[in-house]
């Protein structure tokens, strides 16, 4: 069982974000707090994807190079990539070259063109936002999935996404806010 820890600054947090540097600056500034907007949404829900199987430190050293790659995470240009465009991806040093990966992301761009005629992505996946879970006091009380999860990991297949399992779908609602992911105890925790 593990609770928060206090770092050399003298401030708690969850245990995978004590010692500075990339992971801490995420876990303060960004992990569960809201994103806006459709690139915000189409990157959070990308890099879930290809983290699947990493860690999560790994994306997050390569997520300029991410941003880069994808434009921007702009659905109208991922979504015309080609196979010269994936060829180009397979062989950016810069992300992760897996061609599944690749080919979700070309495939959730064009499946977040398709949800502008109907609520579009951010609305989607905030309507699957949880009721509020029990907060947990160590990373054994941590779930990795949820009946939420599970929910929006079917509703976004039957909509054409792909790598959107119910495990990386409760990492991503952590990521976007959907509820608040900090063990009680950390500074971030209702913050």
């Amino acid at each position: 069982m593990t609770g928060p820890v206090v770092g050399e600054d003298g401030v708690a947090r969850c245990p995978w974000a004590g010692g500075p540097g990339l992971m801490r600056d995420y876990h303060d500034d960004e992990w569960g707090r809201p994103v806006t907007g459709e690139a915000a949404y189409l990157e959070r829900l990308t890099l879930e994807a290809f983290q699947s199987g990493l860690a999560w430190a790994t994306i997050l050293r390569k997520r300029e190079a991410f941003r880069a790659a994808f434009a921007g995470f702009d659905a109208e240009v991922v979504a015309a990539y080609d196979d010269a465009d994936r060829a180009r991806l397979m062989a950016d040093a810069g992300i992760v070259r897996n061609r599944l990966k690749v080919d979700a992301a070309v495939t959730n761009a064009r499946a977040t063109l398709a949800l502008r005629e109907q609520e579009g992505l951010e609305a989607l996946l905030r309507s699957f936002a949880p009721e509020v879970p029990p907060a947990p006091t160590s990373t054994d009380e941590v779930a990795t999935t949820s009946p939420a999860s599970v929910a929006m990991s079917k509703e976004l297949k039957r909509r054409g996404f792909v790598f959107v399992g119910p495990t990386t779908m409760h990492a991503l609602m952590e990521a976007i806010g959907l509820f608040d992911p900090h063990l009680v105890g950390c500074h971030r925790r209702g913050a």
